[in-house]
């Protein structure tokens, strides 16, 4: 009996103090946010999932009469007219066949470079710095403002030709 109650007295000697459940509840759930109790009424058990999902229906429709509405001959035929006023159909269909070449070409050059693993990263930094300059350049005093106001809009003259 002697050597039982040693042994109980060295192994609790070894193990740490217990503490009260409550207390390691309440520092296990301290980090957790506040959830208000749930409701016990008898009211809320007693709706059922259609009832729930009743508020929450809606119901689409459309009407003839929203200027949204779009009629599909109605937009065909107005490309017609369109492509019919250009005069130059062949510089029209070029520009457009080289646009989608570049946004296929860089598409593939984007492809290529983060398929290298450091350069991704090298022109990340790079984009940080042209936007910092940007701003630093164009953004952020008044009459730099100006200044870049006035060259977007030589720039939209010279594309419309009214320059």
């Amino acid at each position: 009996m002697a050597a039982a109650s040693t042994s109980m007295a060295a192994t609790a000697a070894l193990l740490p103090p217990r503490t009260p459940a409550a207390v390691v509840r309440a520092a296990s759930l301290s980090s957790l946010p506040y959830l208000p109790p749930r409701s016990s009424s008898p009211s809320a058990k007693l709706f059922t999932a259609s009832q729930r999902f009743d508020s929450l229906r809606i119901k689409a429709s459309s009407s003839d009469e929203s200027p949204a509405s779009l009629d599909a001959n109605e937009v065909f035929t107005d490309l017609k007219e369109k492509w019919d006023g250009v005069e130059n159909k062949s510089t029209v269909i070029l520009y457009g066949g080289g646009a989608t070449v570049a946004v296929w070409l860089s598409s593939v050059v984007v492809g290529a470079i983060n398929s290298v693993p450091l350069l991704p990263k090298i022109m990340e930094l790079v984009g940080l710095g042209y936007t910092g300059w940007f701003v630093y350049r164009y953004l952020l005093f008044k009459s730099s403002r100006k200044e870049l106001a006035e060259d977007i809009e030589s720039i939209k003259k010279k594309i419309t030709g009214t320059e």
